[in-house]
């Protein structure tokens, strides 16, 4: 099994499943060395890691090997430029979820968590297969201060993060299963739609990037 592409040796990043997790005090965090390229798969959820391999096989095979939690096995990641848009967004709908105006709305919102707390957030909304994959690694100029987004119906929680080393190191890792849990199941986003889990999930990334880190910060999905 042959990594995708290679990766800065500083560079950490950390895939999170939508499957209830252990809680934990610690955050520990993989790295990606030179001498070995080749990430190693993290048994958060054996079915729901699984799943999200498969899911971001095509949709981001770039986070898995970002992430150190390794690349779905026998599937090659999808390489689609085609599909990224002209000019640069923070928000890339290829399924249609969203209007018009509800993609200006979250890139302004975006925008303002970024000047305010430095982290950078990018939202992909798709229907797997159709994505435009690996090649928003460079579009997006993912690092470790990144929280990659996808929002994608195809394993019924709508919900799936890929958060960098330095953004797992502020917020706690329930925040992510939490949220999930909570916008992204099957119920809400059919009863509200697409549109409103990715919404919602935004808004509660924003209210919990901007609480001061401490003991408590992120305990509530608002």
């Amino acid at each position: 099994m042959a990594s995708l592409f290679h990766l800065p040796s500083s560079l950490t990043f950390r895939k999170i499943c939508h499957s209830p997790i252990k809680a934990s005090h610690s955050h520990s965090r993989i790295s990606v060395k030179n001498e070995n390229p080749l990430p190693k798969l993290s048994k958060i959820s054996e079915f729901s890691s699984k799943a999200l391999n498969f899911l971001l096989s095509g949709s981001l095979a770039l986070a898995l090997s970002l992430t150190g939690v390794g690349i779905a096995e026998g599937k090659v990641g999808v390489n689609k430029p085609e599909l990224l848009p002209k000019e640069f967004t923070s928000v890339i709908d290829v399924a249609g979820f969203l209007s018009d105006g509800q993609e200006k709305r979250l890139a302004q919102e975006i925008t303002d968590i970024e000047k305010d707390t430095g982290f950078k957030l990018r939202v992909l909304a798709q229907n797997y297969p159709d994505t435009p994959g690996l090649a928003i690694k460079d579009y997006w100029q993912v690092d470790d201060k990144t929280i990659v987004f996808v929002a994608d119906p195809t394993f019924g929680n709508i919900l799936n993060f890929n958060v960098g080393a330095t953004v797992d190191l502020d917020i706690p890792r329930s925040f992510w299963s939490r949220l999930a849990g909570t916008y992204g199941n099957m119920f809400y986003w059919k009863e509200k739609g697409e549109d409103a889990s990715i919404e919602a999930a935004v808004m509660a990334i924003s209210s919990c990037l901007r609480e001061p880190v401490g003991p408590n910060n992120c305990s509530e999905v608002k």
